[in-house]
């Protein structure tokens, strides 16, 4: 995500080639945000499927929140075409339009394009303040928040592999036997799942991508969970009050949120640290 807003920066667009070859590239559209689309030609020359038919529903919602474009790829006839414009193409690509020759001198599509490019994302460093700044804090205590954050898992689950998990636990001590055990499963999975805390490491357990918080990072002191699909969205944002006690007993400033744009913006921050740490 640091790449591509870097690219965006300097005045580039970004196109996510190959889509549909790779069920979780569906899960990774909203973080990445591409400007373009492009369905890879096995969803065109193939007979429609269960997956044909997912990434389908997932690009169309996409282009559809964003305005961005969908090109198919490897046009060669009207039945390619009439493929690609069921799945939601708006441009296409291929031998049925013409041979490859030399680029045109002007070429027309330069300014439509330009026109799609969309601005680099501000990366909000803090969740909790990222949604105190658009909702209201409510307090609740953790035994509350770890049913919300288990329904959170569970749906998780569902998404398989269109689904992103993004976690921050403070402290790697709150990633319990039994957690380690849930988050292995999700990474089995979900696209991507990531878990943050102090002491976490890079790998946490098989597949799940860790970082190690320092200890004056903001996020010590928050417990947040994303989870993100092409069709769902949803999260648990939460500030630690500083209780002493019971763990279970422990009251939290929080917001449970499914709020699209909003969820997206928290599954950024942890995923920038990961980033930073494996990078």
């Amino acid at each position: 995500m640091d790449a591509v807003d870097r690219l965006r920066t300097a005045g580039f667009g970004i196109a996510l080639d190959d889509v549909g070859a790779d069920e979780r590239s569906l899960a990774l559209l909203p973080l990445l945000r591409p400007d373009i689309v492009k369905l890879d030609l096995s969803l065109i020359h193939s007979h429609p499927s269960r997956m044909s038919g997912e990434v389908m529903n997932g690009v169309c919602a996409y282009a559809e929140a964003t305005g961005a474009g969908v090109v198919a790829e490897g046009i060669e006839n009207e039945r390619h075409l009439l493929a690609a414009e069921s799945l939601g193409a708006t441009l296409a690509q291929g031998w049925y339009f013409g041979r490859p020759g030399p680029l045109p001198v002007n070429p027309s599509v330069a300014g439509a394009v330009t026109s799609l490019r969309t601005a680099p994302r501000t990366m909000p460093s803090s969740p909790v303040a990222l949604v105190h700044h658009r909702r209201g804090l409510r307090i609740g205590r953790k035994d509350v928040l770890l049913s919300a954050s288990r329904a959170l898992e569970a749906k998780a689950f569902e998404l398989g592999p269109h689904g992103v998990v993004a976690a921050a636990f403070q402290d790697v001590r709150h990633f319990t036997p039994a957690t380690r055990v849930r988050y292995e499963r999700l990474a089995d999975r979900a696209a991507f799942v990531a878990a943050l805390g102090v002491g976490m490491g890079a790998a946490p357990v098989p597949g799940v991508r860790g970082a190690e918080l320092a200890p004056d990072d903001i996020l010590r002191h928050e417990w947040n969970l994303a989870v993100l699909g092409p069709h769902y969205a949803g999260a648990v944002v939460a500030r630690d009050l500083g209780d002493t006690g019971s763990d279970r007993g422990r009251r939290f400033e929080f917001v449970l949120t499914f709020d699209r744009d909003l969820v997206v913006d928290v599954a950024a921050a942890p995923m920038a640290r990961v980033s930073a740490a494996t990078g």
